[in-house]
């Protein structure tokens, strides 16, 4: 195991722990919300009104401007100290207030058209076009908030500091629930109140990142320009990754636009699949990617070749070894698993049926999924943003194209197998093209080996108690252990290197 590698593990824990307490937040979030807010005209205004700054975050914010401005500014650090990394900070700041604030601005001024490219049928209603055109001019604002927190992530991150960024998200569900209760409690608009709650949520991520920058040495007040030549290295390399974001967007976009075509009730049971195949993705796949960014900037920054293919190796296997046990739990217990969770009121039986096949379909592509998010970060640590792209776009027409046919035969199911066989194909051309550049294939073949033959053991377990009432949900820390337990028994790498790992930051 590198000393990289063991340093990714560990604060690859401590996103994944901070993920998972945001994500119970925004559970509760939700169910606060539907309580509060319901289902009625309200609720649609701030839910379109919330969608176009979040929008502009997830093209702009968290994935573009971090992926971009860490390898630069770990290639600055490294080659021309801390200071000139925190001038080149201050200057990307200074750009994005600038670009963000015109941009905010032109956003209050047209709101209403802004309204109608979102939303056109909102035209009809005048007092649900009003209320969503007042709410935009209150969250707007947000997208400025949250893209100057990406960049303070990119800063932290880089210097080996994890909890702040990784809690911010946490900032913003405390926010939405005390903004929503308090307009309820008070009997005013609760809409009204959970826009300006978006707004101090913002506030608040924002403030959560100072002090811990203050104690890192960067204070924004300092020497800065607006032709850092370090700024615009990074803009070069942010258009490929918003080009990747938005990819991702008309992916999702063109997926629901099949479904429409199918049986009512489709769309729906893929939202619901999704949700749970994305749950074990953010806490496990999204924390690996994010740990590795840093790690395998600093590499190549330093010029350790045979390092960075050897951490990315172990990144990628470490990747696999969780996500292939989280997809044999998926696909086994999809039915119980959908049954618990959503079987009440209108959510039938055969609704159950059907999310769970969505399910078992989405699973397969599971750890296709998070292997591609270190590979891609391996890309960016390198500086090239274009390659990443390039292939998504090329998986996205594979993925329309098997989504179509499949969905002829195998209705919705056949729209997330579709998925998993597109996310199966680019974390392979992924893998490839590294492997050509490294003159490795970043696979650690024995290690997955004995993965995938653990996996499938429990999958199989798990598959026959899944018929069982309780004895199902009873069973899974046992499936679990047995997990850990046998991969320690093949003498598994992974297994190892992940329990060293968080002894030494246990100690």
């Amino acid at each position: 195991m590198t000393a990289e590698s063991g340093r990714i593990v560990r604060n690859a824990s401590v996103v994944a722990g901070a993920t998972l307490l945001s994500r119970i937040l925004g559970f509760a979030r939700d169910l606060i919300v539907a309580f509060t807010l319901g289902a009625g005209l309200p609720a649609d205004a701030f839910f379109v009104a919330f969608r176009i700054p979040n929008l502009l975050r997830r093209l702009f914010g968290e994935g573009s401007l971090t992926m971009a401005f860490v390898p630069v500014f770990s290639r600055v650090r490294q080659e021309q100290g801390e200071q000139a990394a925190f001038e080149m900070a201050r200057s990307a700041m200074a750009w994005l207030l600038i670009i963000l604030g015109v941009l905010t601005v032109l956003a209050i001024v047209f709101a209403k058209p802004l309204v109608l490219i979102i939303a056109p049928g909102f035209d009809r209603n005048p007092e649900l076009m009003s209320l969503t055109v007042e709410l935009v001019r209150i969250c707007f604002p947000y997208v400025i908030f949250i893209c100057a927190v990406a960049l303070c992530m990119g800063i932290l991150n880089s210097l080996g500091h994890f909890l702040a960024p990784a809690l911010a998200p946490c900032m913003l569900n405390i926010a939405l629930i005390g903004s929503a209760l308090a307009g309820w409690l008070t009997g005013n608009s609760v809409a009204l109140f959970m826009a300006w709650g978006v707004l101090i949520g913002g506030l608040m991520q924002w403030l959560l990142q100072q002090p811990y920058l203050k104690r890192a040495g960067l204070s924004w007040r300092g020497k800065g320009g607006m032709d850092n030549p370090g700024v615009k290295r990074m803009g070069r390399l942010m258009l490929p990754t918003v080009l990747g974001a938005a990819v991702y967007q008309i992916n999702v976009a063109l997926g629901t636009l099949l479904a429409s075509f199918l049986p009512v009730g489709s769309v729906s049971y893929l939202y619901y699949a999704d949700r749970l195949v994305q749950f074990p993705l953010g806490v496990f796949g999204i924390a690996v990617g994010t740990a590795a960014l840093p790690s395998l900037s600093a590499l190549c920054a330093k010029g350790k070749n045979k390092d960075f293919s050897n951490t990315l190796r172990q990144t990628v296997g470490l990747t696999l070894f969780i996500s292939l046990p989280a997809m044999a739990g998926l696909i086994s217990l999809a039915g119980p698993l959908i049954a618990l969770l959503f079987q009440r009121g209108a959510f039938d039986s055969g609704a159950v049926t059907a999310t769970a096949q969505a399910l078992m379909a989405y699973g397969i592509g599971l750890p296709f999924i998070a292997m591609s998010r270190p590979l891609v970060s391996a890309f960016y640590a390198q500086e090239d943003t274009r390659t990443p792209v390039k292939i998504a776009v090329c998986c996205l027409l594979v993925n329309v194209g098997a989504g179509y046919l499949l969905m002829q035969h195998m209705a919705h199911v056949g729209l997330a197998l579709a998925v998993s066989l597109s996310s199966m194909l680019n974390s392979i051309l992924l893998a490839v093209v590294m492997a050509r550049r490294t003159g490795e294939f970043p696979l650690p073949w024995a290690d997955v080996f004995k993965s995938i033959l653990l996996s499938a053991l429990i999958g199989t377990g798990a598959w026959f108690s899944a018929g069982y009432d309780i004895l199902w949900f009873a069973l899974i820390p046992v499936w679990v252990a047995a997990y850990g337990a046998g991969a320690l028994l093949l003498r598994s790498g992974d297994a190892r290197m992940l329990i060293g790992a968080l002894r030494r930051r246990r100690g």
